[in-house]
């Protein structure tokens, strides 16, 4: 008999490469995940992993049980949700991670809008820059996830999840008043080649559209200062810091930066919300995202 909460394991391994990182994910001590990792061996008779250096690679036996237990995961989490359904009918919470721009747009006045459409529904909201949220949602810290599509985000084909669009919004030049751009009704990003840059951070996906976009233009741009926070972004330009590239929604008003359009086609921030294949269906989180999508129609 195979033990789910050892299929829970091997997926967390799978998913952070590291027995550690699983650990870490699952509150549990390495050793206790080794133990799990060893007694499912032993319970389907097969190895499932083999070691790499200080990563531990999923075998072939392995990999073809992580595609059953993918199934058997999902339905055990629809059975517990049809046992707190069957308990308290449709009052619950749901968890949701975003970024703060998404948050400020969407989230909020969702929250608002739910207290009217699903009283019995209570929303908690935990900030998430848009590359993590997806990570909080598979490690089951969440249950929907406000994301951005970068080129680390999860194949449209993953099973596991279900994606639902929410809006795109092109990127704007932000220069200082002093700007030669500042005549300009729109931007070509060559005539910002020359220029200091204020720039998010790595692994932000921000960074990668913008520095595409730049590369696309035929220069690398001048990085001097780094802020995730487009309220900060926004003011180092405006105290001539250098220029930026920044999605159209997320320009803090008012703002002492020039705002400029870019001509088509513009770099584009892409936001979707996604969440667990295995819960998509739940009452909760359906009303939740039938608000976050209507919300999102006027933007």
């Amino acid at each position: 008999m195979i033990e789910v909460r050892r299929l829970r394991v091997l997926r967390a391994l799978a998913d952070h490469g590291t027995v550690t990182a699983a650990a870490e994910v699952l509150h549990l001590t390495p050793s206790a995940v080794s133990q799990q990792l060893a007694a499912l061996e032993s319970e389907v008779g097969q190895e499932l992993l083999e070691r790499r250096g200080r990563r531990v690679a999923i075998t072939s036996a392995g990999r073809l049980l992580l595609a059953h237990a993918d199934t058997i995961l999902a339905e055990v989490e629809r059975a517990e949700d049809a046992m707190r359904l069957h308990a308290n009918g449709a009052n619950g919470e749901v968890r949701v991670v975003a970024f703060a721009t998404a948050i400020t747009l969407l989230v909020a006045p969702a929250l608002t809008r739910l207290r009217e459409t699903s009283p019995g529904l209570t929303l908690v909201v935990r900030d998430a820059e848009g590359h993590q949220g997806i990570t909080h949602l598979l490690d089951g810290d969440a249950d929907v996830a406000i994301a951005v599509e970068h080129r680390g985000s999860p194949r449209h084909d993953d099973k596991r999840l279900v994606r639902i669009p929410l809006y795109a919004e092109p990127f704007v030049a932000v220069l200082p008043s002093t700007h030669p751009g500042a005549d300009h009704d729109t931007i070509e990003l060559g005539m910002l080649a020359d220029d200091d840059w204020v720039m998010t951070g790595p692994g932000n996906p921000i960074r990668d559209v913008v520095l595409l976009a730049c590369e696309q233009a035929g220069f690398q741009p001048r990085i001097v200062h780094q802020s995730d926070d487009f309220r900060a972004v926004a003011a180092l330009v405006a105290a001539g810091g250098g220029v930026s590239l920044v999605p159209r929604l997320a320009v803090p008003e008012p703002t002492l930066a020039l705002i400029r359009p870019l001509p088509d086609p513009a770099p584009t921030r892409r936001v979707y919300a996604a969440v667990r294949n295995s819960r998509a269906d739940h009452p909760l989180i359906t009303a939740t995202l039938a608000v976050l999508t209507e919300v999102a129609e006027k933007l």
